[in-house]
C-alpha cells in the first residue's frame, strides 16, 4: 500500500500449508489509538472527526484503489447468484469497473481522531466504490454521518459505479440479516435499494 494509506507497518508475514489447507499469519505494529466503533462494524452514534480526518479518507481510499493485485476481495460469481435473490428485483450483475479494497472497511477498522485503517487481510480486487459503499452502509442508523459520508465521498459515491457498489454491499449485508446479523439495518438497507433503484 502506498504511504498515503495510514495502516500499521506490517512486522513479519508468513504462510504455510497443511493437509489441504493454507494459511497466513501477519504482524503488524500495535495501535495504541481508539477505534470509533468498539464492538460491531455499526455505527450508533456519531463520531467527531474533522476535515483533516474526512480528507485522509477520501485520499486512502483513492490510494487503495490504485494498488494493483491479484487478490479477490468480492467475485463475480457471487454477484450473479446473490444480487438478484437478495435484492428481488432483475438486476444485471456485470461488474463494469473493478478496483482494489480494502474489502471490510467498518467503523470498528478505523481510528479517531487520527485515521488509522485496521484489519486488512481480506483486502483485494472488489466492484470500484465498494469501501465507501461498505462504510456509507454502516452508517445509516446515524444519519447525520451517513450524509456527511456522502458529502466528503461523494466523487466515489455519486456515480454510477458508486451507486452499483452500494447494491453489491446490500446485497452481502441483506444476506447477513437471513443469518441473524444487523438486523436494525435491515429496513434502512431496504430504503436505500428503493431510492437507487426507483
Amino acid at each position: 500500500m502506498p504511504p498515503a494509506v495510514p495502516r500499521p507497518r506490517l512486522r513479519e508475514r508468513r504462510t504455510w500449508t497443511k493437509g489441504e489447507h493454507g494459511y497466513l499469519a501477519e504482524l503488524y505494529d500495535k495501535i495504541t489509538a481508539s477505534t470509533i466503533a468498539t464492538h460491531e462494524p455499526i455505527l450508533r452514534e456519531a463520531p467527531n472527526l474533522d476535515d483533516a480526518w474526512w480528507a485522509s479518507l477520501s485520499t486512502a481510499l483513492d490510494a487503495i484503489a490504485t494498488v494493483p493485485s491479484d487478490r479477490v476481495a468480492v467475485r463475480q460469481e457471487y454477484l450473479d447468484r446473490a444480487m438478484p435473490q437478495y435484492l428481488g428485483i432483475p438486476i444485471d450483475t456485470k461488474v463494469t469497473s473493478w478496483t482494489t479494497a480494502h474489502g471490510d472497511l467498518h467503523w470498528a477498522n478505523l481510528t479517531s481522531p487520527a485515521l488509522t485503517v485496521l484489519d486488512w487481510e481480506g483486502w483485494g480486487v472488489a466492484p470500484a466504490g465498494y469501501d465507501a459503499a461498505l462504510l456509507y452502509s454502516y452508517s445509516l442508523l446515524v444519519p447525520d454521518t451517513a450524509t456527511q459520508l456522502r458529502h466528503q465521498l461523494a466523487h466515489i459515491l455519486d456515480t454510477p459505479a458508486g451507486q452499483f457498489a452500494e447494491l453489491v454491499v446490500i446485497t452481502e449485508l441483506l444476506q447477513a440479516t437471513t443469518r441473524g446479523d444487523n438486523l436494525d439495518l435491515e429496513e434502512p438497507l431496504r430504503r436505500r435499494l428503493s431510492a437507487i433503484t426507483r
